[in-house]
């Protein structure tokens, strides 16, 4: 593929197409032949990752067998072999094939950040601070933008469980891609399926165990998330296994939603592990 954004390097253009290139624009190079194997399963890849970035990011392909020189230059001793150039230097590199959520992760370890990204760290501090309205319209603006950010998505879904929206929110969970952020949808898919249950009027309700979980469901859906992680410790002080370990599970879904940095969530944290274990 060659497109605006992905070109074929040289000895000949080298200097000009990547290294003063990188001066503006991280630059990503990758070195290949015709003849690997490896190469044509990450080459792919690496091109459509490029074009998702619409022009942050260059990829520079180089031939080995046409470009020795190069190859010899920069230390390439097995292909694929990937470097990334910023200010035109070498600032991250990696060898072999590699999945596409690495290879999105090692895009975004080098480029700056977009309009996008800045949006998406804006809504995220609108969650830290319980702004969830403000917040879901963010994130659903970041994701008509960029449609593959795991991070909106993510995102939009606790501002949408945080306003009792469980359809949607669970819709958006279940069908999580893999990424980083996958395992963080997956700590809040169970409190998406009990909150829609809830809303449903589906939940059971035959003890005072019961009452209590439907409270707490109650609670969150209206984003308070104090009251509902205290409702949820209360069950598990009572049973810790209640309804297979129902409780457990949302109890780690609220520390989600509170974030890993907030001192609430660390406390929390201990409160929690005190009555488990």
């Amino acid at each position: 593929m060659t497109s605006n954004f992905i070109i074929q390097a040289n000895e000949l253009n080298f200097e000009y197409e990547v290294i003063a290139y990188s001066m503006n624009n991280p630059v990503l190079v990758d070195f290949w032949a015709e003849w690997c194997k490896d190469c044509k399963t990450l080459g792919p890849i690496l091109e459509k990752a490029v074009e998702e970035y619409g022009g942050a990011i260059r990829l520079a392909k180089v031939n080995i067998d046409q470009n020795p020189n190069l190859t010899l230059q920069y230390g390439v001793r097995s292909i694929p072999t990937v470097k990334a150039f910023v200010q035109g230097a070498v600032v991250a590199e990696f060898a072999g094939p590699q999945p596409a959520e690495r290879i999105h992760a090692f895009l975004e370890q080098i480029s700056a950040p977009t309009p996008i990204d800045l949006s998406i760290e804006k809504a995220k501090n609108m969650l830290t601070e319980r702004k969830w309205i403000e917040a879901e319209k963010i994130f659903r603006e970041a994701l008509d933008a960029k449609p593959n950010s795991t991070l909106s998505l993510l995102g939009l879904a606790k501002s949408l469980l945080a306003q009792g929206k469980a359809t949607e929110a669970l819709d958006i969970l279940r069908d999580f891609p893999a990424s980083r952020e996958f395992s963080h949808a997956q700590n809040l898919l169970p409190l998406a399926e009990s909150m829609h249950d809830y809303l449903q009027n589906r939940l059971p309700n035959d003890d005072e165990n019961d009452a209590a979980f439907s409270n707490v469901m109650r609670l969150l859906s209206k984003g308070n998330l104090e009251a509902a992680m205290d409702g949820i410790i209360s069950i598990l002080r009572r049973n810790k296994h209640y309804r297979n370990n129902k409780a457990h599970k949302i109890a780690l879904a609220i520390l989600e939603m509170f974030g890993e940095e907030n001192p609430l969530a660390q406390q929390y944290r201990r409160e929690l592990a005190s009555v488990l274990f």
